[in-house]
């Protein structure tokens, strides 16, 4: 059973420490009373567009069919076809479909998911027709004027290979979207560890607090006196979110070296909540 002080996984999100969210224990009159002091968007995604991620519909048709939905269908249909194609085996015609028409879709969700498909085909498998190209088209979607499609792409670099694409990798930390960053950061900080020591310390003065939150969580794998003091400064400013401060809290408590070698990180799927679904790379949409 993992360490809960250990929080490898990622800082305290308020979905799973619901004590940790703001307004916990309140009880508003209304909507109006209620203070978002995150960056959440306020959707009007309809129940079929947020069942896109969901590929269960095509479990069992063939690459031809899922091809089709991705050249043809609509928004939805497009979205769960590109997500589908990355679940299957490694063809050229996958690909092909993938780079022709999902990442040249117009809908930007649809951009991002070819992206992530195309990063599972090009990652953690044997050779064949996902590598290179996959990788090639990753780095250029890195450029897209979509900051959710650029932060899908840190991710596709990060499976396919994080030590090949450190480069690209590393240029992300200049984005001007958090996402993008934060991704970017978690994947240097598996590949470097503590030598992100500067970079960390830097964003953990970010106007993000999100990334403030990242920054702050992962210097807890820093065995370092200039962590520690930025670690104790952040728990104790009370000007920071309670969720910032708390992480600092938590990354003191930690054992530097039994953090690194437990960080699973974030910028994989292995924490997804729905098929398809990354949780550090998902848009709120409430």
């Amino acid at each position: 059973m993992r360490d809960p002080e250990e929080a490898t996984d990622g800082p305290t999100d308020p979905r799973v420490h619901p004590e940790e969210s703001p307004g916990f224990g309140e009880e508003p009159d209304g909507l109006e009373d209620i203070e978002v002091s995150r960056d959440v968007t306020i959707g009007d995604a309809s129940p079929r567009e947020l069942q896109a991620t969901d590929t269960a519909p095509l479990h069992g048709t063939d690459a031809g069919a899922k091809i089709e939905d991705l050249v043809d269908g609509d928004p939805v249909e497009r979205r769960r076809a590109a997500l589908a194609l990355g679940e299957g085996r490694p063809t050229e015609a996958a690909v092909d479909a993938l780079i022709e028409h999902g990442l040249a879709d117009d809908d930007a969700d649809v951009r991002q998911f070819a992206v992530e498909a195309l990063g599972e085909l090009g990652g953690g498998r044997a050779e064949g027709p996902g590598d290179g190209r996959a990788a090639e088209v990753a780095v250029a979607a890195c450029d897209d004027p979509d900051p959710w499609v650029r932060a899908e792409a840190v991710v596709a670099l990060d499976r396919i290979d994080r030590v090949e694409h450190a480069e690209a990798i590393e240029a992300a930390l200049d984005d001007e979207h958090h996402a993008v960053v934060r991704n970017a950061t978690v994947s240097l900080f598996k590949l470097r560890g503590e030598g992100m020591l500067p970079v960390l310390l830097e964003l953990s003065h970010a106007d993000s607090e999100r990334l403030r939150e990242w920054a702050v969580h992962l210097l807890a794998g820093v065995d370092d006196e200039r962590a520690t003091a930025r670690l104790k400064a952040v728990a104790g400013d009370e000007t920071e979110p309670k969720v910032v401060r708390s992480t600092a809290t938590r990354a003191l408590d930690a054992d530097p070296g039994k953090f690194r070698r437990q960080f699973s990180g974030g910028t994989e799927n292995d924490s997804a909540d729905l098929p398809g679904e990354n949780t550090l790379n998902r848009r709120p949409d409430l």
